[in-house]
């Protein structure tokens, strides 16, 4: 049976898009205008100084059901849509949101903040319908060439320049799906799209389309330049990250694929649910499926020797993993006595390798 809200009708303010795109500075702007984020947060850390304005519960529920699935934040295949969607019908996902949402809803309006929360958008959906939440999108858009910057700023800079070069094409393929599949996620409900560069610049400006097109009853007047707290928060040198394609190694079809996703988004600002754009979207999503379809094929063999290596070199030092109990085995039966007999060795040396094998340190 579902459970009843605490407040039936409360907004329910569900931050979401690519990662490095301004959602924390989006989810921190809210909750001094006046909205509820759902405690404890997760601490803020040398990659978001400011704080990252995210409940911890919801974090640790998108990763771990990501992780069993083996997906990424802004995985860039399309099958992992359909991964996804089975997962969720077996139930779990939304039985642990449920019993979590009950408890949120006491506040006048909640905003929660995760960019993992397009995977599990019917999830949201489901629940907040059935504990009679009023769920609502509000996306913070940054450009593509600049959440890489950011994520390399942030993620990268202790790595090869081989990976980061090849993380750059990877995390465009990323943001364009990620793009798509949060757009589409908010379809039917009431939404509101936000640039970063926007907030940065004027958050009075930027909030006064999302205040009317999400219903929100924010604790300040975006008319008045009397100062607030906000202000304090939101400053243009957050903006840490300003490449431009120029900056950026991607193939030329992604790059612009990329770009017209952008332009598209920056339209759905002022009318969120306009047809033409949202069919110039869909033909886009069809064709980056096509794509990576191409470039799964044209990479086959690639992939498939990798993957050969990979388990040969797991063989490899599962042998030596053994070896070398077999060695400790013998010294051990020299150290000690009595000594046991060959059974007895052999069940040790099982035991052994088991504990070897699953330790993490293994």
């Amino acid at each position: 049976m579902p459970t009843s809200p605490s407040q039936p009708g409360t907004p329910l303010v569900l931050v979401s898009g690519s990662g490095r795109s301004g959602t924390s500075s989006l989810a921190g702007t809210l909750k001094r205008l006046g909205l509820h984020v759902p405690q404890p947060e997760v601490e803020a850390s040398e990659t978001n100084p400011r704080g990252f304005y995210e409940p911890q519960w919801v974090i640790d529920f998108h990763k771990r059901h990501l992780r069993e699935l083996a997906l990424f934040n802004i995985d860039s295949r399309p099958a992992a849509v359909d991964i996804v969607a089975r997962y969720v019908a077996e139930g779990l996902p939304a039985a642990e949101l449920r019993e979590w949402l009950a408890g949120q809803l006491d506040a006048d309006q909640v905003v929660v903040k995760d960019p993992h929360a397009f995977w599990f958008a019917r999830v949201w959906a489901e629940v907040a319908g059935e504990l009679g939440a009023d769920l609502r999108w509000l996306t913070a858009l940054r450009h593509p060439a600049e959440v890489v910057g950011s994520r390399d700023i942030a993620y990268l800079s202790s790595q090869s320049d081989d990976l980061r070069l090849t993380k750059e094409t990877s995390n465009v393929a990323g943001w364009v799906h990620a793009a798509l599949l949060t757009e589409k996620a908010g379809r039917g409900a009431k939404r509101s799209f936000v640039r970063y560069v926007d907030l940065l610049a004027d958050w009075r400006a930027a909030l006064t389309p999302v205040q009317e097109q999400l219903g929100l009853d924010l604790a300040a007047d975006l008319t008045s330049r009397e100062h607030h707290a906000v202000d304090d928060f939101i400053e243009p040198s957050m903006r840490k990250s300003q490449l431009t394609w120029d900056d950026v190694r991607t193939p030329g079809w992604l790059r612009e694929m990329a770009e017209e996703v952008w332009q598209l988004l920056g339209v759905l600002i002022a009318t969120p649910h306009d047809p033409a754009t949202l069919a110039a979207l869909d033909r886009i999503h069809e064709d980056y499926n096509a794509r990576y379809a191409d470039a799964v094929a044209l990479t086959f063999d690639h992939t498939k020797a990798e993957s050969t290596l990979a388990a040969r070199e797991a063989r490899e030092a599962q042998r030596a993993t053994v070896q070398q109990l077999r060695r400790e085995l013998e010294q051990a039966r020299r150290a000690e006595a009595p000594a046991v007999g060959g059974r007895e060795a052999a069940a040790i040396l099982r035991r052994a390798v088991v504990r070897r094998v699953r330790s993490p340190r293994g």
